[in-house]
């Protein structure tokens, strides 16, 4: 029994030093960052700059399936598999397209540009600058899996239409844990807006 104990024991250490440890660099991480125009309810609406990053295209649109794959050809780039050998900061949230192929992609450090990096390994891998744009965004905590996107999704959905603000279908979920994070996850599911929408007063007015 005291050998079971001192086991579990040594495990709860080592489970709370990889959570504090995670929690330290996720502060050092650069984001996509945005800012927020208005906040309601159940969401809020965003505008992001143009922004460059990786992205490989999966056959699926299963999230469980295209997740593990697509973050292990673009972690397998940024951690050296590329022309230079050269390792490229982690960047968060990791953004996957909701659509029948799902698209994911990791952001490029804003210190690099597309003529900077090096050339992929992996030929699927390719450059994709994202345009500016204003978006609706819901979070949710825990674990992501399809049907929480899915649910999420059209808790937005709903929400965007009570409110009147008409929205497009390119929708992505935005992920920015990672795997072995267990407390404070953060997840999202965006979608951008119609032109004519892209001018939503803020609160303040």
């Amino acid at each position: 029994m005291k050998i079971i104990l001192i086991i579990l024991g040594v495990i709860l250490i080592a489970f709370s030093a990889i959570q504090l440890f995670a929690m330290s660099t996720q502060n050092d991480i650069e984001t996509y960052s945005y800012t927020v125009v208005k906040k309601y309810d159940s969401f809020e609406i965003r505008k992001y700059e143009a922004t460059l990053f990786t992205a490989v295209k999966m056959p699926s649109n299963k999230y469980n399936q295209a997740s593990r794959k697509g973050f292990s050809i673009l972690a397998g780039y940024i951690f050296g598999g590329n022309d230079r050998n050269e390792k490229i900061a982690m960047t968060s949230p990791v953004s996957m397209s909701l659509e029948d192929s799902m698209t994911m992609m990791f952001m490029v450090p804003k210190n690099l540009s597309k003529d900077s990096l090096p050339r992929p390994n992996q030929s699927q891998i390719e450059f994709k600058v994202e345009p500016a744009k204003t978006v609706a965004a819901i979070t949710f905590s825990g674990w992501a899996n399809d049907k929480r996107i899915q649910a999420h999704k059209a808790k937005l959905k709903s929400a965007l239409d009570r409110e009147g603000i008409a929205y497009t279908q390119r929708f992505s979920f935005l992920g920015y844990n990672a795997p072995y994070e267990m407390v404070n996850r953060r997840n999202e599911v965006i979608v951008e807006l119609e032109a004519k929408e892209k001018a939503v007063p803020t609160a303040a007015e």
